[in-house]
């Protein structure tokens, strides 16, 4: 008899898809900054939020618990980031209500389903 584990897809992970509605988010946001915004700030916070979607995916693609967890840690530090940037901007007036509600939603859902992440993948070390 053939033993088949039943593996999520990465597309059907609740981390991953909250990380890539945050970078959608966040995209939206970055559009409408001026040119000047946009270098001065708006490229490391488009660059950090799409960071975290891409280290899930990366460390998703793993093999060994240590590998994958190394990137998921990586993908907390770079939300951690986003939020950084998307501070200084909201601090100088640069976003706009709806985005600033949409964005601060969407990183409250995430920071827990990636601390979660973190914490079935280091588990997996007493497996």
């Amino acid at each position: 008899m053939e033993n088949k584990k039943n593996y999520l897809s990465l597309d059907k992970l609740d981390a991953y898809i909250k990380a890539r509605e945050l970078s959608k988010i966040a995209w939206r946001m970055y559009q409408k900054l001026s040119w000047e915004d946009k270098k001065i700030n708006g490229f490391q916070f488009i660059e950090s939020t799409d960071s975290v979607g891409a280290n899930i995916a990366e460390g998703y693609g793993r093999f060994h618990y240590l590998d994958k967890a190394k990137f998921y840690y990586n993908s907390r530090g770079s939300l951690l980031e986003s939020n950084h940037w998307f501070e200084i901007m909201d601090e100088r007036g640069k976003i706009e209500i709806k985005d600033k509600t949409d964005y601060l939603q969407c990183y409250r859902c995430l920071r827990p389903l990636l601390n979660g992440l973190i914490r079935s993948t280091v588990k997996q070390k007493g497996s």
